[in-house]
């Protein structure tokens, strides 16, 4: 007997070792996947389908990928390429295991299942279900509800035995089983991922909080980032609308944003910001991340321009839905065997050593701990803005609760139109005319010179603002002359009284009769001299206040008759004109309510009503203009004439649109008339 247990199968251990190593991404295990179920089932075709929708939304498989690869296939759209080997035969197979959830195996030249008599055929479709990336407690939901698996691989291959087929079925069964192995390392991956990001988000987060302010938060967290990975230069910038605004670099504590290597920096984060997504310099391979394969990286190339060995990368900063910031990392590579690198140009990168290289999985970590770091980065950026801006941040946000995220600002502009609009139509209010208005004393008497004469004196304490009697002695004219005419006319009366008593006795009746016209003529002058002399003394002709009148710089100085001496009046009872545009007086009638506010206390309103309405116009600066008498229903005491004020005159009910569209519409109708 011979000992066969040293036997070794070096095409299965190479195989299962392939299976079992990391994939960069599922794309490349796929890749693999297919080429490797092709090789040991001898397959001329292996193709991947994933379920789809059809036009009618029924279950349709789609050709996804396919060994041999196809150099001219188009992704996603293999089937329109021509080349798949009977590719109507191969769907219906993949469709019939995504229904089932079983590999299954179907004959070319029979529209049967595989025949189990085993008569041969001129080629089979291996149909591999994938089993479905899920846990177990899932796996019982998904086959109680029916759900369909995630994939499947159809292998075409030759014809052969019953039990051949069989066999190849089972290997490929067996093969595609480590799909799951594929699922665990891609989830330790992402776990361990996710656990550096935290680590590092949780220790840059402690750091920035206790820095002051933002501007300090921004150097400790670019100081950190560039110590813990580490990065020859980190950089952080903020959005401002659609540009970024360089903020903070690591190792810098003040720099000069006009210089060139600041401006290029900022052109790098634009670049990040308006793609907003991670970019990457140099580019990945395809296979390795698509996105930062495609991503445009025209400004970070400049910034690299001269420096072969530096790579870089931007990072959004997200806080939420939104991209507020850009963080830049610079690294170069050193070779161990390398010689010592050059001293860095000024403005280039600060030397730290070898620096880390960055990968799709540094972006990775970058962007998960970032995406941590980020919005609370925002918070200390809002903290540290004035009051006004972080209220209209903070009504922003709560807009987004009630229009949605996106448009906020012109939504919200919007539905305050429509709101606007709507109360000014249906809300309605009191109409009121406005007018300037004066406050005039509704008893006010003029005193003026009654005969040309001089003024003697006025009488103490008599001064504007004083209040008298009726009857009272304001001022005194000179009557020295008046007295004597008055002399002379009382002589000539008592001559002609004689003359005339003479006459009578003699009986004279022309003398009696010319002394008696003299002694007629003699006391009527005297009357008016009396009366004159009894005018000399001015006297207040009401009980009142004096509004007008200064005699101090007049006293001694001549008069002449018509002469205004001065103004009394009634303060207790005041009235008010309004002068009022012809366009509003239509709506103002006697009877009319409306309040007053005077220059003096605008804050403090009196009730007035409407006396009268002066029916002539009087032309004012281009204007007809009529008077409008009312009366103040609460006089105050400070009131005095000559004051001026607002008042607005009640006009009935009407909308806020009628009111102000009022003299535009009558404006309209008078043009189009």
């Amino acid at each position: 007997m011979i000992d066969v247990s040293n036997l070794k199968t070096p095409g299965w251990s190479r195989v299962v070792a392939e299976l079992s190593s990391g994939a960069p991404d599922d794309r490349a295990f796929v890749d693999r996947m297919l080429r490797i179920l092709g090789q040991i089932s001898a397959a001329r075709q292996a193709v991947l389908y994933v379920p789809a929708s059809g036009p009618s939304g029924e279950l349709e498989p789609r050709a996804l990928a396919v060994w041999p690869p196809q150099s001219d296939a188009i992704p996603g759209d293999l089937a329109e390429t021509g080349k798949l080997q009977h590719p109507k035969e191969c769907q219906q197979a993949a469709y019939a295991a995504l229904e089932s959830g079983q590999s299954r195996a179907f004959s070319l030249d029979k529209s049967e299942l595989y025949d189990p008599a085993g008569a041969a055929s001129a080629g089979y479709v291996l149909a591999v279900a994938l089993p479905a990336e899920q846990q177990p407690e899932q796996a019982e939901a998904t086959a109680a509800t029916g759900a369909q698996l995630p994939g499947v691989i159809c292998l075409l291959v030759e014809g052969r035995s019953r039990q051949a087929v069989s066999s190849s079925l089972a290997m490929a069964e067996l093969v595609a089983g480590y799909v799951h192995t594929h699922t665990l390392r891609r989830q330790a991956r992402q776990l361990s991922s996710a656990s550096r990001s935290l680590d590092l988000a949780t220790r840059l987060i402690g750091a920035i909080n206790q820095a002051e302010g933002f501007k300090g938060a921004a150097i400790q967290l670019v100081n950190d980032i560039a110590k813990a990975l580490p990065a020859d230069r980190v950089a952080l910038g903020w959005a401002k609308g659609s540009s970024v605004q360089v903020r903070a670099i690591s190792d810098t504590e003040h720099f000069d944003r006009r210089t060139i290597m600041v401006q290029r920096l900022a052109a790098a984060m634009d670049e990040c910001l308006d793609q907003e997504q991670a970019v990457l310099h140099p580019s990945p391979a395809a296979g390795a991340d698509v996105l930062l394969a495609q991503a445009i990286t025209h400004s970070h190339k400049e910034l690299a321009a001269g420096d072969v060995k530096l790579r870089i990368t931007s990072i959004p900063l997200r806080d939420g839905d939104k991209v507020v910031g850009v963080l830049t990392v610079e690294s170069r590579i050193v070779e161990p065997d390398a010689a010592p690198a050059a001293q860095p140009a000024p403005g280039g990168p600060s030397k730290r050593g070898p620096g880390v290289a960055i990968d799709d999985r540094v972006v990775e970590l970058l962007q998960q701990t970032m995406d941590l770091v980020a919005p609370v980065l925002a918070v200390r950026r809002s903290d540290d803005r004035v009051l006004p801006l972080r209220a209209w941040d903070s009504t922003i946000k709560s807009g987004r609760w009630l229009v949605g995220p996106k448009h906020t600002v012109w939504k919200l502009a919007g539905l305050a139109v429509v709101l606007a609009m709507l109360f000014v139509t249906f809300y309605q209010t009191t109409y009121r005319v406005g007018a300037v208005a004066e406050l005039r004393a509704r008893d006010r008497r003029v005193i003026s010179v009654p005969f040309d004469a001089v003024l003697k004196e006025r009488a103490p304490g008599i001064e504007a603002g004083v209040t008298v009697k009726a009857g009272q002695v304001l001022a005194t004219l000179d009557d020295t002359e008046l007295q004597l005419q008055a002399a002379e006319v009382q002589a000539k009366l008592v001559q002609a009284e004689k003359a005339l008593a003479q006459a009578m006795r003699e009986q004279k009746t022309a003398e009696a009769r010319k002394a008696e016209a003299q002694a007629e003529e003699a006391r009527a002058q005297l009357d008016l001299l009396n009366s004159r002399i009894a005018r000399a003394r001015i006297t207040s002709p009401i009980d009142g206040t004096i509004i007008a009148g200064d005699l101090r710089e007049r006293i001694g100085g001549s008069v002449k008759l018509g002469d205004e001496l001065f103004q009394v009046a009634t303060l207790d009872d005041m009235l008010a004109v309004a002068r009022v545009d012809e366009r509003d007086i239509a709506l103002i009638s006697p009877g009319s309510p409306g309040q007053l506010a005077t220059k003096a206390l605008p804050a403090i309103r009196f009730p007035v009503k409407v006396v009268t309405v002066v029916p002539l116009a009087e032309p004012k600066d281009g204007k007809n203009i009529f008077e409008v008498r009312v009366r103040l229903e609460e006089a105050a005491p400070w009131m005095r004439p000559g004051m001026e004020g607002l008042i607005r005159l009640d006009a009935g009910e009407r909308s806020l649109l009628s009111i102000g569209l009022r003299r535009v519409v009558d404006t309209v109708r008078l043009w189009l008339w």
